[in-house]
C-alpha cells in the first residue's frame, strides 16, 4: 500500500495519475493547503519542505517503508517500482529525465507564478502578470515545437515526462493562453486527457479533497 498525501493542484495530480497508470494500490490523505494543513507537525514529519505531494510506500526497498517528497522524485521512483513509463534504452531514458527536469525547473514554477499573480496576489501587478504570461507563452512554444513530429514528449512512448507536464496544461484558460495557438500541445493534451487512468486519478483526488 502506498499512502499519498496530496491536494488538487497540478503537482498533486501528478502522483495520483502515476499511481493509477501503474495500477498500484494506494490510499489518499488530503492535505488542504488552503487551510495550512501542510504546516502540521504530522505532515512536516513526512515532508519537512511542507509541499505536496508526498508518499509513504509501506513496501519500499527491502520491504521497508520509504518516504518521498518532490513530485519528480516520486514519478521516477514509481516508474522504477512498476517498471513502466521510464524507458530503459539510455538515449530515451535521459531524454525522459531531461523533459521531466524541464517541467520541474521551468514549466511548473513559471506557470505557478502565472497562476499566483493572475489569480491569488492581493494586488494586481501588471508587470508581473505580463512577465509570467510571456514566459508561459514561450514555454508552451517549446512544448509545441517538441511535439511537432512526435506523439509524446519523448517520441511515441508515453512517459513520466508527459505525466509531469500534463496537469499544468489543464489550467491553460487561467494562464492567458489560447490553446488553439499551440496545435501540437492541444492534440497531445486532448489525447492524454482521454486516458482512463488520468480521468480516474483526477476524479478520485477531487472526491477525496471535498469537504467532509
Amino acid at each position: 500500500m502506498i499512502d499519498v498525501y496530496s491536494w488538487t493542484t497540478p503537482n498533486g495530480q501528478k502522483a495520483l495519475i502515476m499511481l493509477e497508470e501503474c495500477e498500484l494500490e494506494y490510499q489518499i490523505y488530503p492535505i488542504n493547503i488552503a487551510t495550512g494543513a501542510q504546516f502540521s507537525s504530522a505532515f512536516l514529519a513526512i515532508n519537512p519542505n511542507n509541499k505536496i505531494p508526498a508518499i509513504v510506500d509501506q513496501q519500499g526497498p527491502n520491504h521497508q517503508p520509504l518516504t518521498l517528497f518532490e513530485s519528480g522524485a516520486i514519478l521516477i521512483y514509481l516508474a522504477e517500482k512498476a517498471k513502466r513509463f521510464l524507458p530503459t534504452e539510455p538515449g530515451s531514458y535521459y531524454h525522459t529525465i531531461q523533459w521531466l527536469m524541464f517541467q520541474m525547473g521551468g514549466l511548473g514554477p513559471m506557470l505557478g507564478q502565472n497562476h499566483h499573480f493572475r489569480l491569488f496576489a492581493p494586488e494586481k501587478i501588471d508587470y508581473a502578470i505580463d512577465r509570467y504570461t510571456k514566459e508561459t507563452q514561450r514555454l508552451y512554444g517549446v512544448l509545441d515545437k517538441q511535439l511537432a513530429n512526435r506523439q509524446y514528449l519523448v517520441g511515441d512512448e508515453y512517459t513520466i515526462a508527459d505525466i509531469a507536464s500534463f496537469p499544468w496544461i489543464n489550467s491553460w484558460q487561467k494562464q492567458g493562453i489560447e490553446l488553439d495557438d499551440f496545435a501540437n500541445v492541444k492534440r497531445w493534451h486532448t489525447q492524454i486527457a482521454q486516458r482512463d487512468a488520468v480521468k480516474q486519478a483526477i476524479e478520485k483526488l477531487a472526491k477525496a479533497c471535498q469537504p467532509k
